[in-house]
């Protein structure tokens, strides 16, 4: 896919931007291009543009997003398109409880390439969403959700009082909001994950591990043996790297939806979403309707789950069972 195209499905077909709204581009130094040509799609649509552009270093711990707040607010559509998601934070809370609607569309790749050329962009919103709406029955009824994969997780979370959603990268109503990760989320309990958990596809925004990661989970907490190997002392660096010792709580489950997408570590946005496997997001959970703050948010991702929710297997292999 090129530029262009992924440009014209975001704003065309997942934003559904119309003449005379405001559409307000959040980008870093190191996507100009793909703003551009996001712009250029909106202006194409009778709409008016802003662009801001962020020092990279500055956008994950989300200080700078809350200065922009009032502005993100005033904004008919906002599109988040940093090499880092900060969908989690509260300012984009504020600005979709003010009528804004929200696009995350986090940029990082570990290829050199544009996310934009990921065929992935292309996946059809509707089929993603009718297949959420094939799990959300259940997850809505259940309390608890287990999880088991062949490599060896074997893990519990609570959901009690939490509402599940969905990201189909559309967010075309007055303060909705969506994900270029298409995928079903709950903001689990954020003390409540228990149990081993084998990390075998993806780091985050670390990419694929060479080997499996064990991490153990206790009251929400993830713990892990930094010596296993080399990609376990990656991760654990990484998530110390943020000061903050809320990063290592699980406080989301997710399911990937996306079919065209491809578990292989060179775009995080693109291995949290491929189908047929889920990951657990650390962190912050503000803005999907938990209520951890922290200084950032990131997945882990895992192949081939067995998910139960309550008593009902939802999912079996990694494919959809109900």
């Amino acid at each position: 896919m090129d530029i262009e195209t992924a440009a014209a499905i975001i704003v065309n077909d997942w934003l559904c931007v119309k003449r005379s709204e405001v559409f307000y581009f959040i980008t870093d130094e190191y996507h100009r291009i793909e703003a551009d040509a996001c712009i250029q799609q909106a202006e194409q649509r009778g709409a008016i543009t802003k662009l801001s552009v962020l020092p990279i270093q500055q956008i994950q711990d989300g200080r700078l997003l809350e200065s922009m707040r009032n502005i993100m607010s005033y904004a008919d559509v906002v599109v988040g398109a940093t090499t880092y998601s900060f969908i989690t934070t509260d300012a984009v809370d504020f600005a979709l409880k003010h009528g804004a609607r929200f696009l995350s569309l986090p940029l990082s790749t570990n290829n050199g390439k544009s996310l934009f050329e990921s065929n992935f962009i292309g996946m059809n919103t509707r089929t993603a969403e009718r297949n959420a709406r094939r799990l959300l029955p259940y997850l809505k009824k259940a309390s608890e959700l287990r999880v088991t994969t062949p490599a060896g997780t074997n893990a519990f979370f609570s959901m009690k009082g939490r509402r599940p959603g969905f990201f189909s990268g559309r967010a075309s109503r007055r303060g909705s909001f969506s994900s270029a990760s298409f995928e079903v989320y709950v903001p689990v309990v954020e003390d409540s994950a228990q149990g081993s958990v084998v990390i075998d596809g993806s780091l985050g925004y670390l990419g694929t591990p060479s080997n499996h990661v064990k991490v153990n989970f206790t009251d929400g907490y993830l713990q892990a043996d930094r010596t296993q190997n080399s990609d376990a002392e990656r991760l654990l660096s990484y998530m110390e790297a943020f000061n903050d010792p809320r990063m290592f709580y699980a406080v989301e489950f997710g399911i990937g939806l996306n079919e065209y997408a491809h578990c292989s570590g060179q775009s995080y946005i693109e291995d949290e979403s491929t189908a047929g496997t889920f990951h657990i997001g650390l962190g912050r959970n503000l803005a999907l309707g938990g209520i951890r703050d922290a200084a950032g948010h990131f997945d882990i991702v895992m192949h081939k789950p067995d998910i139960f929710a309550d008593s009902v297997q939802i999912l079996s292999k990694g494919r959809i069972c109900v």
